[in-house]
């Protein structure tokens, strides 16, 4: 260790320097401020304060505190430091390393009049910084204060020493005492700034007392908190032992949990029939809650899962009216046709009432899983509320429109803060019955994100060989679905993933026809409306041709939603009238009356008219929505020879529109046609109402058709529609949802349809009053649609001279 430098017994102590005439090195002190009167250590590292500590001890050992404005600054300059310091001394010093160790007794404070020097370190002249006292009665008043204050501290912090307070007591010097007070509690260095510039020792006292009296209420605020946090702590602990006492008093006494949550919770377990598993992890939950405190969070936590464990109905099952006569009356009542529907229904409730008579294993038996597919409008929905009431099942829904979130399903582990069941059981516990009918809406419509597949996660829900035992997230125990008859609905089967597809039986649901939408409006649409509206059933009837022209004329839809919304807007005007009137109003609306209630009709018959011209063509077309009739134009120009398709096609169709022009370019000579007529041409096909995408492959025939009308300048007839795909050799391939698009060529007043020759055998599920109405040409090659669809040929064959068609295809296009 090295020799200190200066110790007690230098007389450096007794300095007491009267004259400043002389430079007095600067050490500028960061986040400290110096008081006289005060011993204060520093550690002193910086090259250039170093060197102002070996040749202030080499002198008289004086030097100048002063505090710096900004403590970022590295080595402050003269506008870095504050102007008024403290005379200081070095009372001894140790170098260690790279560093001297030094403490300094503050002796005066001083004012810098001048700066003398800035390198190698800071030189200034100093002058006394005058001390006045004041009055002194005022001053005893606030040095007693300042004691007072500097007791009530003390008792803030338990480290320090008792009788400090009476150590200060014994200091007669009230400046004294109050730069000692001031450099012993923790100011800030702008607020000891403050105590040590001001103007005179009543002042400064006043400025200091301000100072402990704020920060006394700051620690009485922390003392306030630290207690109440402490109390909290000790009263759980009490409470805790207390618990733990009466457990072991009633363990002794032989006395049960009766009367506490515990054992109320423990009664609903020894009455509810849960399976083996269930049972034994909601009696390992139990003991962890008879453990813990009760008003802890891990208890909530535990007591919503035992209430969720005990509220399912785990065993709860409605019993089945297996009466086939009771069910086929309840079909019949609530729906118009759909007898695919009703007769699988009867199929389900027939295989069930003779296994349960004939005493058949159960697990042999696989849950019935139907999925609806059809338009909107149809009733695929309340077709399950129906199967419910036939039953005598209870019935619940859910969406899965829009889904994207796995746990909703399968639910959240209880790790996360909210935690539930996914929306099945939540659903079953609602309805309180382990099997009721369960409908799963919108399965078409399920998304996948980072979140999980929907989808996916219901193929455990939809198996029959995997739902006995599904396994939600947040009860992570099994439970059996299998008495549940779900039933799902969808607009199409295309956006279904195949594996979840394979778990359903499809049961397709099309739409209704004229004659099906009137019997459904009389029998179940306009009454239910009457209700609706506040109306009596005699005050407002419908004629049959006042229910045609509002399907006709205001609705063209394959099921029958929006005629009962414009069924409702008739009978709001009714009801208006009906509320004017003083009684006995009977109105009877026919279709003069329904034109003057709903103004214009929103539908017209048009085929005729845009078929008239050469060039467009009426093709049939499915949606998810139904069947559609589809208007495709061509046009050929005098321009470079290149194809223009518009109609917001989707790609099928584009490859159609491709195929049909190269049919049509190999087959111009047949057709009377110069081989190089287009050569110099552009085609261009469009599809109107371009706003809404396109796309599937049974627009072939309708394609070439229409181009070759162009060409050929015979227009299609106006009442033929078309349906199916071509191949490069002519060749007309089958498509799908045959029976959509006659029932759309039918609202639209169509007469003849062309078919694929493969497609006749879907024939027989169109409603044999709609067959009755229409002529149906089947085809295998596109010569027969060109006979079929063209207007017969008048003059053409004198307008091409040096090419002439054979024979046989002249008569077939006559």
């Amino acid at each position: 260790m090295l020799p200190l430098i200066g110790d007690k017994n230098n007389d450096s102590f007794a300095i007491q320097p009267t004259d400043w005439s002389d430079d007095l090195p600067v050490l500028p002190l960061r986040n400290t401020v110096a008081f006289p009167h005060a011993l204060l250590p520093l550690a002193v590292g910086l090259e250039r304060s170093i060197k102002l500590i070996e040749e202030a001890l080499e002198g008289d050992r004086l030097l100048v505190l002063t505090a710096m404005t900004d403590p970022a600054i590295e080595e402050p300059g003269p506008e870095g430091v504050h102007q008024t310091g403290t005379l200081a001394i070095i009372e001894r010093a140790l170098r260690i390393q790279d560093e001297y160790q030094i403490m300094v007794r503050g002796l005066k404070r001083v004012r810098i009049e001048d700066w003398t020097a800035h390198a190698p370190y800071l030189k200034a002249r100093v002058e006394p910084k005058p001390e006045p006292v004041g009055d002194e009665s005022e001053i005893e008043a606030l040095r007693r204060e300042l004691l007072n204050q500097a007791r009530q501290m003390a008792t803030f912090f338990p480290q320090v020493p008792e009788g400090i307070v009476d150590v200060l007591d014994q200091i007669d010097e009230p400046r004294t005492l109050l730069y000692m007070i001031a450099s012993n509690i923790q100011l800030s260095t702008d607020k000891a700034q403050q105590v040590l510039i001001g103007e005179d020792l009543s002042t400064q006292m006043h400025t200091l007392l301000n100072l402990m009296q704020q920060e006394i209420e700051v620690l009485k605020v922390g003392k306030k908190i630290r207690d109440d946090a402490q109390s909290e702590i000790e009263e759980k602990q009490r409470e805790y032992y207390l618990r733990q006492q009466l457990k072991a008093i009633q363990k002794e006494l032989g006395e049960s949990e009766d009367g506490n949550e515990v054992g109320e919770y423990r009664s609903r377990l020894d009455e509810a029939e849960l399976p083996d598993e269930a049972r034994e992890q909601a009696e390992r939950e139990l003991d962890r809650l008879a453990q813990i405190n009760p008003q802890s969070a891990e208890a909530g936590v535990i007591k919503t899962y035992l209430d969720w464990i005990l509220d399912l109905p785990w065993s709860d099952l409605s019993d089945d009216n297996l009466n086939l006569g009771h069910a086929e009356e309840i079909l019949e009542e609530d729906h118009y046709g759909l007898e695919k529907v009703k007769e699988r229904i009867l199929e389900f409730l027939a295989v069930r009432k003779l296994r349960k008579e004939r005493d058949a294993e159960e697990e042999e038996q696989a849950s019935a899983i139907l999925c609806f597919v059809g338009p909107p409008g149809v009733g695929k929905t309340s077709l399950g509320r129906s199967i419910a009431r036939a039953l005598g099942r209870e019935f619940t829904r859910m969406s899965l429109g829009g889904m994207r979130d796995e746990a909703e399903i399968r639910g959240h582990r209880r790790t996360y803060i909210g935690a539930m069941p996914g929306r099945i059981l939540q659903a079953l516990k609602r309805v309180g019955t382990r099997n009721p009918v369960f409908m799963l809406d919108e399965v078409d419509k399920i998304g996948s994100d980072w979140r999980g597949d929907p989808s996916s996660a219901l193929l455990e829900v939809l198996d029959p060989q995997q739902n006995h035992a599904f396994r939600d997230h947040y009860l992570d125990v099994d439970f059996d679905l299998s008495e549940v008859f779900f039933i799902t609905t969808a607009n199409t089967l295309s956006t279904i993933p195949a594996p979840l597809r394979d778990r359903m039986e499809v049961i397709e649901i099309d739409g209704y026809t004229e004659y099906d939408k009137v019997r459904i409006a009389e029998g179940y649409l306009v009454p239910r409306q009457i209700r609706a509206k506040g109306l009596e059933s005699e005050e407002a009837t419908f004629t049959e041709d006042g229910l045609r022209t509002l399907i006709r004329d205001y609705t063209r839809e394959a099921g029958v939603r929006n005629l009962e919304r414009e069924i409702g807007r008739v009978l709001r005007k009714i009801a208006t009238q009906i509320a004017r009137c003083d009684e006995g109003c009977r109105i009877q609306i026919d279709a003069e009356e329904a034109k003057e209630l709903l103004g214009k009709p929103r539908f017209r018959d048009d085929t005729q008219l845009r078929t008239e011209l050469p060039g467009v063509a009426t093709g049939l077309a499915w949606t998810p929505t139904g069947g559609k009739v589809l208007f495709v134009e061509a046009k050929v120009i005098n321009d470079k020879g290149k194809l223009i398709l518009t109609g917001q096609l989707g790609d099928v169709m584009k490859e159609s529109a491709r195929i049909a022009l190269s049919y049509v370019k190999g087959e111009l000579e047949h057709m009377g046609l110069a081989g190089d007529t287009l050569e110099e041409k552009t085609i261009h096909l469009h599809v109107p109402a371009g706003a809404i995408p396109k796309d599937g492959p049974s627009a072939g025939v309708t394609l070439v058709t229409s181009l070759v009308s162009q060409l050929t300048e015979r227009p299609v007839r106006g009442d033929v529609g078309m349906t199916g795909e071509v191949t490069l050799q002519g060749q007309v391939l089958p498509v799908g949802g045959i029976k959509q698009k006659v029932l759309a060529a039918h609202r639209h007043g169509l007469k003849t349809i062309i078919l694929p020759k493969t497609n006749e055998v879907d024939l027989d599920d169109i409603p044999e009053e709609i067959r009755d109405e229409l002529t149906f040409v089947v085809v295998d090659h596109l010569d027969e649609v060109l006979e079929e669809a063209l207007t017969p040929l008048t003059e053409y064959e004198t307008r091409v001279e040096d090419v002439r068609p054979p024979e046989p295809v002249l008569q077939a296009l006559s």
